[in-house]
């Protein structure tokens, strides 16, 4: 199955020496979200706008859906929001989506546009302009209008900034949603509880390298198993999931009473701070 997004040995030196990746292996598959996570300078923003193709690499290969980034097939392929982006303010919410329609080639008309707004929570907003929503509205907005022509990729940068807890939640719903219709997703985000949340895997990246990638259940690393007994907690350091049925049964057989057992994990956090400063 062709990757959404291959993202190969990716590396882009600014001028005057800046290395802002340095040979990062990225891939997200159909249907699949990924959350891209990583101190401000890390280089995040360098990826997306490469697989955008606002970002001309030095050195490795970027594809989305199988075509080089950048092209108009791997353009037609993809939706985007960047971090920083403004709408004109007199302009309507179903104006901005129109022009985005003529610009992506969407035949979608005005059943799409409705659509959109109604899937980022804001069914009622068409006639209204965007100088008169807050940011979080206009935020979510730009997430309607990355979502035009009906792309099989979308790339998020910092797409929940802006928005209240409110406003995320209707974007982490908004996510499920589209993974469910097998829309992939990269997320560029600070927020590691929406990662942790909603994506299927996480890469982590700081100063241009690749530090670690998986799960949010596999870098969160086990740090042992609790045990509520009659008489109290019990710790043991360092257990594992397996170990559980074992230390059951010894505690019953010492004539423990078994209430509650718990696998103790690190957090997403905890994974993404120990491989930030590893990297200090």
């Amino acid at each position: 199955m062709t990757a959404a997004l291959e993202v190969t040995a990716l590396a882009k030196r600014y001028r005057g020496g800046v290395e802002a990746l340095r040979g990062v292996d990225v891939a997200v598959a159909p249907g699949e979200l990924v959350g891209l996570l990583g101190p401000n300078g890390a280089g995040k923003s360098t990826l997306v706008k490469s697989a955008v193709g606002l970002v001309r690499p030095t050195g490795g290969t970027v594809t989305v859906c199988g075509a080089p980034a950048g092209t108009p097939e791997a353009r037609r392929a993809l939706g985007y929001l960047a971090e920083l982006f403004r709408f004109p303010g007199w302009a309507t919410a179903d104006e901005v989506l129109a022009l985005h329609q003529r610009l992506a080639g969407s035949a979608g008309g005005a059943g799409e546009r409705t659509e959109l707004l109604a899937l980022v929570g804001l069914p009622d907003v068409a006639a209204r302009r965007m100088e008169t929503m807050s940011k979080g509205m206009q935020q979510r907005v730009g997430i309607a209008q990355a979502l035009v022509g009906r792309p099989q990729l979308l790339l998020l940068d910092e797409p929940t900034s802006a928005l209240d807890p409110a406003g995320r939640r209707i974007v982490r719903d908004l996510l499920v949603e589209l993974r469910r219709r097998g829309v992939a997703v990269l997320l560029n985000t600070h927020l590691l509880s929406e990662v942790e949340h909603v994506c299927d895997r996480v890469a982590i990246i700081d100063r241009g390298e690749l530090l670690a990638a998986g799960s949010p259940a596999e870098l969160a690393n086990p740090q042992g198993v609790e045990i509520e007994t009659a008489t109290g907690t019990r710790r043991f350091a360092g257990a594992t999931r397996d170990e559980v049925p074992d230390l059951v049964a010894r505690l019953v057989g010492e004539g423990e009473r078994v209430y509650d057992v718990r696998v103790v994990r690190s957090s997403l956090e905890d994974a993404y701070l120990a491989a930030v400063e590893r990297n200090a």
